[in-house]
Formats: C-alpha cells, sequence, structure tokens
C-alpha cells in the first residue's frame, strides 16, 4: 500500500495516536504511517487546535510537522464551492473532500456518512476494514 494514496482525516489521525483504532485498522495505517503522511491544511487546524494534554498535544505536533499538508489550491477550491452547493457539506468536510477528490487520494475517516454522497471520493474507515 503507497502511503501517497490516502489523505488522512482528523478523526484517523487522533484515533491512530490514540491507539483506539482496531488491531487491523493499526496495522494498515502503520504502513500508511511509515511513510510521509497526507493531511489537509483543514486537519492540521483540527488536530492542532484539539484541547489535549501538554504530552498528547506535543503527539499531535509533531505527527503534523512530520506530514505532508495540502494547501487549499485552486482545483480544491472550487471543488470545495461545489460540494457546498451540491451537498450543503459542512466547509471544513467540504474542504477535506475537494482536497481528496483533486489529488487523487483515498479518504481515510471514521465519519463516513458526512462524504458518502460527495461525487467522485473514494472512503476507507480504518475502524470497519
Amino acid at each position: 500500500m503507497d502511503q501517497s494514496q490516502y489523505l488522512i482525516d482528523s478523526n484517523i489521525v487522533i484515533d491512530y495516536l490514540s491507539n483506539r483504532l482496531p488491531a487491523d485498522g493499526m496495522y494498515f495505517m502503520h504502513s500508511i504511517i511509515d511513510a510521509v503522511p497526507n493531511v489537509s491544511v483543514v486537519t492540521k487546524i483540527e488536530v492542532l487546535s484539539f484541547n489535549a494534554p501538554e504530552e498528547h498535544y506535543k503527539t499531535l505536533s509533531s505527527f503534523i510537522n512530520d506530514a505532508t499538508i495540502l494547501s487549499l489550491t485552486n482545483p480544491v477550491l472550487e471543488a470545495s464551492i461545489e460540494i457546498r452547493k451540491k451537498h450543503r457539506t459542512k466547509l471544513p468536510d467540504a474542504i477535506i473532500a475537494a482536497t481528496a477528490i483533486a489529488n487523487e487520494l483515498v479518504l481515510l475517516t471514521r465519519n463516513v456518512s458526512d462524504f458518502k454522497n460527495i461525487d467522485g471520493i473514494q472512503i476507507i474507515d480504518p475502524h470497519n476494514l
């Protein structure tokens, strides 16, 4: 499994770093995390604004510092607009979905219901492999 084909949502970053995924999910994520993981700029904002104790914040911060942060490019912006117009998706979820679509990445998320109706997105829930 090539890590470059995945975009990791905030909830999976937190669940992985907290060891809250089932064994199959942890194994799957290890193969992705061993290289440089991809996250959206929204995930960076969400993860680093997570109200965590200092030792957990250091772990979150270290993960984000080691990740590739995918920014708001024009294709991501345009896709976000279309997703919001068509699905009335929350802005952070629209940007994350658009980032996955524009970069041809599979989204790793626990919140499948937030994304399942969006055209062109592929989703894997590491909690349910």
